[in-house]
């Protein structure tokens, strides 16, 4: 089977192979895995880190939740719920799988109550930390303590623990100890000041994909959520946490047009890439083109991908098919209806079950 260009590939071998990595590690050093499931957004692949021993699944919006969970199952919504309509949604499916959502009001707090005691069900609660990424999260142990507190009055909620995000962390992996200091010492007061109160931080959910293979530095953190490691992208190679041979996700691609001297264009713009730069190197252009590594992919427009290739040693002709592999692959899947799982030498049509999935 030969689908037409631009298409999302998925290497099922290397899907496996970093899942099992992960697995590996988090058994060594004790630690429960909740991986995210934006960057996927496939029920085949969370079911396949559930068989590899995650505790549980994470999710940033309901309609992911909805989509790939499924009941008996413990899912974590990694994005505050304020709202009536996203609270009742969240609520009902407490009544068949355990439900957790980390916040950071007692706004968020009460509206979580009201729906769930609306439905009779109860949701368990992750006080956000802000630990160094200054998105979301209080600012202070005491603060979270006085909105754990408030949780555990209400009726409809359960107090499970701390949720943080040290997302700000990109230090290659030799340098990270020194970054997670102020993170350790944050989150020992933290815990230490709960438990003089009487609350128990039982869960400390943390993680990410380029700080995940250092979580065991961190003492207090109980689980991780990374999402990338699943699939790679160059934001992880630039960055020193994954290799080429570790991307499993890429897109395939046909030069379209060779006209404009020095440059070749692919039928793989914005709408299939994103727009969105390599963090660890920026000027590194919009992916990596496998088959021609000196060349860069300077500009994106809706549908087309313009590709500086005056360092080749060889022009790329029209018709021809290359693959790229994205700067960041979340957003970029999220721009797919379907991908092509790639498996002993067969493509199979794969279901992006929770595309577009916005509330």
């Amino acid at each position: 089977m030969n689908p037409p260009t631009p298409y999302l590939k998925i290497n099922a071998q290397r899907v496996r192979r970093n899942i099992e990595k992960l697995a590996a590690y988090a058994a060594q050093h004790n630690l429960g895995i909740r991986p995210h499931t934006k960057t996927h957004k496939s029920r085949r692949v969370a079911q396949m880190q559930l068989e590899a021993g995650a505790v549980g699944l994470t999710c940033a919006k309901v309609g992911e939740v909805e989509t790939i969970s499924g009941p008996g199952e413990d899912v974590l919504l990694a994005y505050p719920a304020v709202d009536p309509a996203r609270c009742q949604r969240l609520a009902k499916l407490a009544g068949d799988r355990t439900i957790r959502v980390a916040i950071d009001s007692v706004v968020a707090a009460q509206a979580l109550a009201q729906a769930a005691q609306q439905a009779g069900t109860v949701i368990g609660i992750l006080v956000d930390l802000d630990v160094g990424m200054g998105r979301t999260g209080l600012q202070s142990p005491r603060d979270t303590l006085e909105l754990a507190r408030e949780v555990d009055r209400l009726r409809g909620l359960r107090v499970d623990g701390l949720f943080c995000y040290p997302g700000f962390i990109w230090q290659p992996a030799d340098q990270q100890a020194e970054a997670f200091k102020p993170v350790i010492d944050k989150l020992e007061e933290t815990v230490q000041l709960w438990r003089q109160a009487g609350l128990n931080a039982g869960i400390v959910s943390s993680g990410s994909t380029p700080t995940a293979y250092q979580s065991h530095l961190v003492p207090q953190v109980t689980e991780i959520r990374p999402g990338t490691y699943v699939y790679q992208d160059m934001n992880g190679v630039h960055g020193g946490f994954c290799s080429l041979e570790e991307c499993a996700a890429t897109i395939v691609c046909t030069v379209v047009s060779n006209a404009v001297p020095g440059q070749v264009v692919i039928d793989a713009g914005s709408k299939t890439l994103t727009s969105d730069r390599c963090l660890p190197a920026p000027d590194s252009g919009h992916g990596y083109v496998l088959e021609y590594p000196q060349a860069r992919i300077t500009r994106l427009t809706e549908e087309h991908g313009q590709v500086d290739i005056r360092q080749c040693d060889r022009a790329p002709k029209i018709g021809e098919r290359v693959t790229v592999i994205p700067n960041h692959i979340c957003p970029c899947v999220n721009l797919h209806e379907a991908a092509w799982w790639e498996e002993d030498g067969r493509l199979q049509p794969l279901r992006i079950d929770a595309r577009g999935k916005l509330s």
